[in-house]
């Protein structure tokens, strides 16, 4: 039985002008599958080989065949563009002659034309390749990531405490908690991220926050630039609110006051009441 959606290992039974002929799987020559010319890819075939073709409802609703990998097929999990939109859902970039639909119902969120996003692929009733943006369910927990790791995850949705919801490696399911972050998130957001913890479950805890050393070095230089771009002075001290440093200085409350405590002993500024001064 032919797989749509997948790869298969079929035999190549003719050949003519226009392509090939791949056996169908049904011992009905009329059942054999187009391998057209123009989806050979850089691959040379002969009748009898044993070709790994990829197999999908072309837009007459015949089964057709390519050497051409996609960029996805069924059952995974892939980061792909919304190419249109129109009156039965949105089209996205799979890679093949055809774009692949995404039904309204199968949209937990809008989507932007230009941009990607996170999509699980699979099979329509009408056995047409289709995706969703539900992708939840469809990850797995099951990986060999350790605590101090850097990986690169995508946005796919928030919890109702603004925690980001990510995908590692179009696999894994992963967080970052709302006070890992101090940027706008947005899904389909790609992200480079530290493992700064495995839950019981084994979901990954993740930060695109630097590590301390890197983040107070980076902090040290932003406050010394705003102070120099400011006459000497700002009203930020450690007693400013973390809602205030997080707006200005995209940082955390506990290393901003780490950093100013660093920027004193150096002798570079002084804090009184009305702010931070530059020596």
């Amino acid at each position: 039985m032919v797989k749509i959606g997948d790869y298969n290992k079929l035999e190549v039974k003719r050949e003519t002008s226009f392509g090939f002929f791949l056996d169908g799987k049904t011992n009905n020559s009329n059942d054999d599958i187009l391998l057209h010319n123009r989806l050979l890819g850089k691959n040379k075939i002969n009748i009898g080989d044993t070709v790994d073709a990829f197999i999908y409802i072309d837009s007459e609703g015949r089964r057709t065949a390519t050497l051409i990998p996609p960029k996805a097929k069924i059952d995974e999990v892939a980061y792909l563009k919304v190419v249109s939109h129109t009156k039965i859902g949105s089209f996205i970039d799979i890679g093949l002659q055809k774009d692949i639909l995404v039904p309204f119902k199968a949209k937990t969120y809008d989507l932007e034309k230009g941009n990607r996003y996170l999509f699980y692929i699979y099979l329509d009733k009408t056995g047409r390749i289709a995706a969703t943006t539900d992708i939840d369910m469809h990850l797995t927990t099951d990986h060999e990531y350790n605590v101090g790791d850097n990986v690169e995850g995508v946005v796919y949705g928030f919890q109702t405490n603004n925690s980001a919801m990510i995908c590692v490696d179009n696999k894994y399911a992963g967080v970052i908690l709302h006070n890992e972050y101090f940027t706008d998130l947005k899904i389909g957001d790609n992200l480079n991220l530290n493992v700064i913890k495995i839950y019981e479950d084994e979901k990954l805890g993740l930060s695109p926050r630097q590590g301390r050393k890197e983040e107070l070095d980076s902090l040290e230089v932003s406050i010394m630039n705003y102070l120099e771009g400011a006459d000497g002075h700002m009203r930020f001290n450690d007693k400013s609110t973390p809602e205030e440093i997080s707006t200005v200085f995209n940082s955390s409350k506990k290393n901003f006051k780490r950093a100013l405590g660093v920027l004193m002993k150096k002798e570079l500024i002084t804090q009184d009441e009305t702010g931070t001064h530059l020596k």
